[in-house]
């Protein structure tokens, strides 16, 4: 890890202290309920099979104190999270700590006519020579495609370079960066803001994305139009077809997420850095509050300490009181992880970023939404791992096979939950949620990633970043091959 350690070890004891906490009034609770016996078969014959089942069920008081709980924490943090975007959006036009709010942004620009909104595209690019020309091709196909492309080739030793050319865009190779993906940003965007209009949106596009639909860029542009005081539009992102079981349990979890966000309408937890559109206003105002309302260093847009950097952005941006959308039209296809090891790699630093960020910027009525996740992720990981250890533990404890009635619905709900969610997925995210104990697994392993994360940041230990390597050298598609050669 680089930088301060402290407000990231700060955050990562705060929240395993904060989640143990309330693993421990919950497991109070339920010692002290009412007790019962731990299980007492009865049995029928079915079909001359003896049938042993349990129709024992939790304590009724416990049983409404944890729907109650679950109500009032939900919509409560609903509840706080709508007040803080009320409150953001009636602040004073004359506020120096929100210079992004609505009200102010709008005043700044009455009267002004800033004609249409013109889109730039940025696609930092580090040995993507396998998948950078279907990037392009997306971005062309586009109904209302960028005005300009320029592809940040950082530090590539494939054929980025040539590809991006061939292609007939603008490329920047990045000079003594050592700073990844922010840093070549930063580069770029350094000279490139000062030039741009209020209405010349910038769109940051990893260079393994393509669009999930031809109009993104239209609807961005739409939306840009028709409110002056949004500052930026992020993509929902899906799965990449393939990779076997491990592709379809991301694309599952991709799926879930962006229904919640469509559920949420558009209220976006991270404007993903597979494919976002940011006002120049938001870029410019982040680059002068760098050292003052926001860690950083002075002048730069991109915090080249986060390991998640549109995870910082995001909060950034907020903080300052911008608006932000992604709206349901506006969807992504991304890469992702072929093997367990990259996967563990890449939600390890996603996992790592997250902590570091809200140990950067505190609790606040901005991050107040992020701390109450963390915690919530923490519960459920000692939830899951406690369902797992007990079912093991029954099992062991049995002569034969019990039927409990009440899990059992319980399951029944949860498995069509399950299978709800995704959907949109098509008949194999189906088949996999309906199965349940598969992603139970999958689950599993993602919270092992969250331990291991906060433990990494809580105790300081030292964090590593990865890149999916592609193919390193790949034949050129025809046309490309043709520009090669002239």
């Amino acid at each position: 890890m680089t930088g301060d350690q402290g407000p990231g070890r700060f955050a990562g004891l705060s929240v395993i202290l904060i989640t143990i906490c309330l693993a421990a009034i919950i497991v109070a609770a339920i010692a002290f309920s009412d007790p019962k016996p731990f299980w007492s078969p009865k049995r029928i014959v079915v079909e001359g099979v003896d049938v042993a089942y349990d129709t024992n069920t939790p304590a009724p008081a416990l049983l409404l104190i944890a729907v109650a709980v679950a109500i009032v924490a939900g919509s409560g943090i609903a509840a706080f999270e709508a007040g803080v975007v009320r409150r953001f959006r009636r602040t004073e036009p004359d506020s120096t700590r929100r210079p992004l709010a609505p009200r102010r942004i709008m005043a700044a620009t009455r009267g002004v006519h800033a004609g249409p909104v013109t889109i730039t595209a940025l696609i930092p690019a580090h040995n993507e020579a396998g998948s950078l020309a279907e990037t392009l091709a997306s971005l062309r196909a586009q109904t209302a495609p960028p005005d300009r492309i320029l592809v940040i080739a950082d530090n590539c030793t494939d054929a980025t370079v040539a590809i991006a050319r061939a292609a007939g865009v603008h490329v920047h190779e990045t000079v003594n960066n050592r700073l990844k993906k922010a840093g070549g940003l930063n580069q770029v965007l350094d000279r490139l803001l000062p030039a741009l209009g209020d209405n010349d949106a910038v769109l940051v596009m990893d260079a393994d994305t393509r669009f999930g639909s031809e109009t993104f860029l239209a609807e961005v542009r739409r939306r840009m139009t028709a409110d002056r005081a949004l500052m930026a539009v992020g993509g929902l992102f899906l799965g990449e077809p393939g990779h076997g079981l491990l592709g379809q349990f991301q694309r599952n979890e991709f799926t879930r997420y962006s229904r919640e966000i469509r559920r949420r309408r558009g209220r976006v937890f991270v404007l993903t850095g597979t494919a976002s559109v940011f006002r120049p206003a938001a870029l410019r105002a982040v680059a002068a509050e760098r050292g003052e309302l926001l860690s950083g260093n002075p002048g730069e847009v991109y915090d080249t300490i986060a390991l998640t950097e549109d995870n910082e952005i995001t909060l950034a941006i907020k903080s300052l009181g911008g608006l932000t959308i992604s709206p349901s039209e506006c969807t992504v296809v991304t890469e992702l992880m072929p093997t367990w090891r990259m996967l563990w790699r890449q939600r390890l630093r996603w996992q790592r970023g997250a902590v570091e960020n809200l140990g950067q910027y505190g609790l606040t009525p901005t991050t107040a939404r992020y701390w109450s996740q963390q915690i919530g992720i923490g519960y459920s990981v000692i939830a899951l791992l406690s369902y797992f250890a007990l079912i093991t533990i029954t099992l062991l404890a049995l002569d034969g096979w019990l039927w409990f009635t009440f899990w059992l619905g319980i399951g029944f709900v949860f498995a069509l939950e399950r299978i709800v969610t995704v959907w949109r997925g098509g008949w194999r995210a189906r088949i996999l949620a309906a199965l349940v104990i598969p992603e139970l697994v999958y689950d599993c392993v993602i919270a092992v990633v969250f331990v291991r994360g906060v433990f990494d940041v809580a105790f300081a230990r030292e964090a590593q970043w990865s890149h999916v390597e592609r193919s390193k050298d790949p034949e050129p598609p025809p046309g490309i091959r043709r520009g090669l050669s002239r």
